[in-house]
């Protein structure tokens, strides 16, 4: 079945790969390597599972990520560019990497052979889970039957809305990716103090401080609510998902309290309405293996 135009997006965008697929969005993964010479595709070479099973095993062992290069977005963006079909790339914030940047020169690269090729490339501003929730309403805008530049345009309208709220197991991989920033003044090295976070806007900021994983995945569902309440509670505006790092029963536990909270301040929500993704290897090699929160941001159809 042909479409109007085709959703793309960097690997950042945590998107299992059955969904992605369902969904008719194609992902250029990111790599990783636990030994700095031997980079593996994310997805492909090394699943995230196993990845996270590695970083538990091997503690003191910090992996590191690296972009996709300009070959691997030529390769994604010609099957498209032959076919006469627009894309939409979505790559992550360009704070945190220059992926943006190898799509671009793929861009480039491409129209030396189709000129006539569109490909818009656009920064989304966030990163993991949200940054699915993001591809995703880009694909429920194509399924509706929205024109491509009114597609682009909504991205960019709703794309300031998204925001994480998480926390994480302890600073260490924070203070040795060099993410920690304003967080380190906040949370120091005190022993059993962790960080709350808040990502907008392709930055991270500093939301609470809390001694045990307890206050800070409290602090993570206050900084939830929240923002609902600060832009009208009206919750089925909204795509929410919570990440994960290694412990899934956690995160089923921490959706069921979460709705618990959720419906007593009033709110009409189901499970189905708050889906758990795995955050992969992009965000996870700098805050470790037990990264937990939300995704959200304005829904592209209300």
């Amino acid at each position: 079945m042909s479409e109007a135009y085709h959703i793309i997006s960097d690997g950042s965008c945590d998107l299992p790969g059955e969904l992605a697929a369902e969904k008719g969005i194609t992902v250029v993964p990111f790599y990783v390597s636990f030994d700095e010479g031997h980079y593996l595709k994310e997805g492909v070479e090394i699943g995230i599972r196993d990845f996270y099973r590695q970083m538990v095993d091997r503690k003191g062992v910090y992996p590191k990520s690296s972009m996709p290069s300009t070959q691997d977005y030529v390769d994604a963006f010609t099957p498209y560019a032959e076919q006469g079909t627009p894309v939409i790339c979505i790559c992550i914030t360009t704070k945190f990497s220059g992926s943006m940047q190898s799509a671009l020169s793929a861009k480039e690269i491409l129209r030396e052979t189709w000129p006539e090729a569109e490909i818009t490339v656009i920064d989304a501003t966030i990163n993991t889970v949200l940054q699915g929730l993001y591809v995703l309403e880009a694909a429920k805008l194509r399924d509706s039957g929205m024109g491509y530049r009114e597609c682009v345009a909504r991205l960019e309208e709703i794309k300031s809305t998204g925001r994480i709220f998480f926390t994480v197991g302890d600073m260490e991989y924070l203070k040795h990716g060099g993410r920690i920033g304003k967080v380190s003044a906040l949370a120091g090295s005190v022993l059993g103090i962790r960080p709350v976070i808040t990502l907008k806007e392709g930055e991270i900021f500093p939301s609470g401080i809390g001694r045990g994983r307890k206050r800070t995945t409290e602090k993570a569902i206050s900084l939830l609510l929240d923002y609902l309440e600060e832009n009208g509670r009206a919750m089925d505006r909204y795509s929410i998902a919570i990440g994960f790092g290694y412990d899934y029963e956690e995160a089923v536990a921490f959706r069921e309290h979460t709705l618990e909270v959720l419906r007593g301040q009033g709110y009409d929500v189901g499970r189905e309405d708050i889906p758990i993704y795995q955050i992969g290897a992009t965000i996870s090699v700098h805050t470790g293996p037990y990264p937990l929160g939300f995704g959200i941001i304005e829904k592209g159809i209300a």
